[in-house]
């Protein structure tokens, strides 16, 4: 059986008509946005809009790749809503600095399209859930027909590489989030979390922006890395396991890829998956850097397995947040957004208590500063 389709399209940069060119291209590879949209119909794009950074940062969805979706979903006569859920609060005034931060304001300006600033949540039942029969997701996503991944291409400190499954996260409102992780502390759950929340989504196309996509010690605070790529798919785990593996990240170690795989979602091997467009090996990039959290694959998998050992050793061996006070500005956000209250601020710059910390590593995705490392055990270090 193969998965997918997914298409791979050569795009070097972000030339408006470049990107609008390869993103045509992919649509055409998959049938046309006419097999995806209809026309009338309300089209969430959501958007990897993390936190307010500029797109060059490399942390959030580019601008450019955005709007030549929302062309491709104009073209049919539908009507496309850009909207999010970063971390922390969800306000109209959060929204307001993440838009005009990460260019969407002038996607809007450019092209008519909504940006979401209804603030309301509900909760939803999912039935076929894992680990979630009941969600707490954001109020546009009821109001909609239809919606679309636009993910970006990076590592994680946290799950090795977030991408077009990890990106639905954002659907869950900023402060909810928080009770996720604390309710699932293992990576597995957390994991089979995802996955159950990309099976209510169920996005109709899903798009990677890999043309320059984020290494090292990912989401927010690695490095940028031109890959050259944009990627588009009707499923999200075969667009993951075909993202990873173009930049040689090791997509059986990749929880998600796992736990879909588990449930007959995909396959975590690529020639299980169905791949249009150019060429795969021309594309390959064989360097791009891990997560420090994730190096040293042998005593990874061993911490992250579940049984009493481990959680033993991951708590004296695995890797911890630490903060570079010379780096921090004392903003809080740490703190503020920490799910179990690990960080506490004394006069004026955090400290992280690590044994009540679930290693989470929401304080490094969030800092604004890139004040919060993940800092890798002494016995870890001894085999560097």
């Amino acid at each position: 059986m193969k998965y997918g389709p997914v298409a791979l399209v050569k795009c070097e940069s972000y030339d408006r008509q470049e990107v609008e060119n390869a993103v045509k291209r992919a649509v055409e590879l998959l049938g046309g946005i006419e097999r995806y949209i209809k026309p009338g119909m309300k089209v969430l794009l959501k958007c990897n809009l993390l936190s307010r950074k500029k797109p060059e940062e490399a942390v959030t969805v580019h601008p450019v790749v955005v709007e030549a979706v929302v062309r491709a979903v104009q073209s049919v006569g539908a009507i496309p809503i850009i909207a999010d859920s970063p971390g922390g609060l969800y306000t109209e005034r959060i929204l307001k600095g993440i838009y005009r931060a990460c260019g969407m304001e002038e996607v809007h300006e450019r092209t008519g399209v909504l940006l979401n600033y209804n603030t309301d949540i509900v909760e939803v039942s999912h039935p076929e859930g894992k680990v979630a029969k009941r969600i707490t997701v954001i109020k546009v996503l009821q109001d909609v027909d239809a919606v679309i991944s636009l993910a970006k291409l990076k590592t994680h400190e946290l799950t090795l590489f977030t991408g077009a499954v990890k990106n639905l996260f954002g659907v869950i409102p900023g402060m909810t989030k928080a009770e996720y992780h604390l309710r699932m502390k293992r990576l597995e759950e957390f994991s089979d979390l995802l996955v159950d929340i990309c099976t209510y989504v169920k996005p109709v196309l899903s798009v990677m922006d890999g043309i320059v996509g984020m290494e090292g010690n990912g989401p927010s605070a690695g490095r940028p890395r031109h890959v050259g790529a944009l990627l588009m798919s009707p499923s999200p785990y075969a667009l993951d396991v075909v993202s990873a593996a173009l930049v040689g990240l090791p997509v059986e170690r990749i929880c998600t890829v796992q736990r879909a795989e588990e449930r007959g979602l995909c396959s975590s091997k690529l020639e299980d998956i169905e791949l249009v467009g150019d060429s795969f090996d021309e594309l390959y990039v064989s360097d791009f850097k891990l997560p420090d959290s994730k190096k040293l694959g042998f005593l990874v998998r061993a911490l992250e397995s579940n049984n009493r050992v481990s959680e033993f050793l991951k708590f004296y061996l695995g890797p911890h947040p630490m903060i570079m006070y010379d780096a921090c500005a004392g903003c809080g956000d740490c703190a503020r957004y920490c799910p179990p209250k690990a960080i506490k601020m004394m006069e004026g710059k955090p400290r992280i208590d690590l044994n009540t910390c679930i290693r989470c590593y929401c304080c490094q995705e969030l800092c604004p500063h890139k004040a919060v490392v993940i800092r890798r055990n002494w016995f870890f270090r001894l085999f560097k």
